[in-house]
């Protein structure tokens, strides 16, 4: 599979709504940033990372791809993936200029798409290739119903609606006002609706500092969460040890750490409890599975933040041990040529070989943005 050509693009897709709010961003579209690499004899592979539809910095992420990934991988045989992986993220130009932000992510592009031509070449889902199913089901939480940016009523219509009609068991609510009663009053109105058996987690984004979390915990406790996502400053260790500790609340966290040296930190430390690594911030499904066999060496479970919007992860969660659960967000899914698919609460495996990155030809017309 000698590699021929390395053709980076931007899409920006609109979200289901006009837009979304969690405790630190407000966003409209959702960025599809990333490589199609093309092998001599006319394979292709897609690779991408998400972000926040910003175009000034989604060209650095293209112009990484182009100028310095590129370089060092026509003519090279895609097949070969531990030395390629290692000729990108430990090339010493590259390490000296960041081994994390935009040139993990633009790697993390070009690893899944290196990945999508190998399942692809060998004619299977990705799932499969890496030694197939270890769960028969994999559950889906919806983080869609949940966003800060909902107003309590609505936050009450939705969350029965994915209940009832929808067949979840399990959402995800934001939290992070600057009055952080005004979350416990909304989590307790979705806790009396929807009764004690169904799973709610909740996530900061980070907004909020250890003494307000900690005074919060005491009080959420008694709410019964599943877990507590990215409550402080995403690098915070010591913090989010002592939060740990204090609280009956498990602490997950994940998708702002761009290496397994981080989530290593994390986790020796004893400040995560449930490990949320993404494919696309971390340097792509290479180092995606250090991380989630570190966490399972660990015994800790594996639930992977979206940032790909469950395309790729779909395949990750079915194939490792250490995961039976996966974060739902339905905004780019009709983007690609086998969209991700959740019935009755579940994902349902995909069938197309490959990663589940290929992109339709509508949604790259549609979307395209100037490189």
């Amino acid at each position: 599979m000698k590699i021929r050509s390395v053709e980076p693009f931007i899409l920006h897709v609109p979200l289901n709504v006009a837009s979304i709010s969690d405790s630190t961003h407000t966003i409209t579209h959702w960025g599809v940033v990333g490589t199609r690499i093309t092998t001599e004899d006319g394979l292709e592979g897609y690779g991408f990372t998400g972000t926040h539809a910003h175009l000034p910095s989604d060209q650095l992420i293209t112009r990484c791809i182009s100028a310095c990934y590129a370089p060092l991988l026509i003519g090279e045989d895609a097949s070969d993936g531990t030395r390629l992986w290692l000729k990108l993220a430990r090339n010493p130009a590259l390490q000296w200029v960041g081994r994390a932000g935009i040139t993990q992510i633009a790697l993390a592009a070009v690893d899944i798409a290196l990945w999508d031509l190998r399942a692809k070449a060998a004619r299977m889902p990705l799932w499969k290739l890496l030694g197939g199913a270890t769960t028969e089901k994999l559950e889906a939480y919806n983080t869609d119903i949940g966003w800060l940016s909902i107003p309590k009523d609505t936050l009450l219509e939705r969350s029965r609606r994915a209940i009832e009609e929808e067949g979840f068991r399990r959402i995800k609510l934001k939290v992070g006002h600057d009055d952080p009663m005004i979350d416990l009053d909304r989590l307790e109105a979705v806790r009396k609706a929807l009764g004690p058996n169904v799973t709610i987690a909740i996530d900061a984004n980070g907004r909020w500092d250890l003494p307000t979390c900690q005074r919060f915990c005491e009080k959420a406790e008694a709410v019964s969460l599943h877990w507590f996502e990215e409550p402080m400053w995403y690098d915070d260790v010591r913090s989010h040890a002592i939060l740990a500790r204090s609280t009956r609340i498990p602490i997950a966290l994940g998708e702002q750490l761009y290496t397994a040296e981080a989530f290593s930190t994390f986790i020796d430390a004893e400040a995560v409890q449930y490990v949320q690594p993404d494919v696309t911030r971390l340097a792509g499904i290479t180092e995606y599975l250090q991380v989630a066999d570190r966490a399972h060496s660990s015994r800790l479970p594996v639930v992977a933040h979206v940032g790909d919007m469950g395309q790729v992860h779909v395949h990750l969660s079915y194939s490792h041990p250490a995961t039976t659960m996966l974060e739902y967000i339905p905004w780019i899914k009709d983007c690609f040529a086998e969209p991700i698919r959740v019935e009755n609460g579940y994902y349902l495996r995909p069938e197309m070989p490959g990663a589940g990155a290929t992109l339709t030809a509508a949604a790259i017309v549609s979307y395209a943005k100037p490189l």
